[in-house]
């Protein structure tokens, strides 16, 4: 069963809500939700993406209380190009915790997987791909965008051979296909170690899709 709380990121708290692993965790698996949402939401994707509990899970709630209601990682600007003045202080208050949230359970980064589905998974994108991160062990990106923010660096060298799973849906009427196709693009000519998915579906997550990624995190986490 799941704990809840507070983890510290430096000054400020992330709600969590932890998943243990079956014995010494291999690694962590580390999921961020969408818009609106909240920590419970991709809880039952820990289970499902790691059946056998090789992995400490942990989903992370966002820190904003946005209209219409739920958490939020960023006011949303325009699709592709979040709020500056909303993603500059989460992204650093995400990473800060992150950090120490694996250095407390003697975790390394390059044994972590990142996912995320929308904001999730922009906010995904940006802790794996934002200039000076550490490389984790793959990264889970499901109909979101990698962002452009001023301000905010990324580093797409980080991708080269970087195990990286995008799925998105072609007929989504809130983040559209061609941000899974930007995605693909800029990843693929990075280097990246791609596998790339689209289906006939809208702002949600596939499930044909979410069937062939336990097997995808079990080789990342190897």
């Amino acid at each position: 069963m799941g704990a809840e709380g507070p983890i510290s990121a430096g000054p400020e708290p992330l709600v969590h809500r932890l998943r243990e692993p079956a014995s010494d965790p291999a690694g962590a698996l580390v999921l961020l939700h969408g818009r609106g949402a909240d920590e419970h939401d991709l809880y039952p994707l820990l289970d499902l993406l790691d059946p056998s509990r090789r992995l400490l899970g942990v989903t992370a709630r966002g820190p904003l209380s946005l209209p219409p209601g739920g958490a939020h990682w960023y006011a949303v600007r325009e699709i592709g190009y979040p709020d500056p003045a909303t993603f500059g202080p989460v992204y650093a208050q995400l990473t800060g915790w992150l950090d120490g949230f694996l250095e407390r359970h003697e975790i390394a980064h390059d044994r972590t997987v990142l996912g995320g589905f929308s904001q999730g998974a922009v906010m995904s994108y940006a802790t794996t791909l934002g200039a000076g991160r550490p490389r984790p062990a793959g990264l889970v990106g499901l109909s979101g965008f990698i962002p452009t923010v001023d301000g905010f660096e990324l580093d797409l060298e980080v991708a080269r051979g970087l195990p990286i799973a995008v799925g998105h849906g072609t007929l989504d009427p809130v983040i559209g296909i061609e941000w899974g196709h930007d995605a693909r693009r800029r990843l693929g000519e990075a280097g990246a170690d791609l596998t790339y998915a689209e289906a006939e579906v809208g702002h949600q997550i596939d499930p044909r899709f979410l069937a062939g990624l336990p097997a995808w995190v079990e080789a990342a986490t190897a």
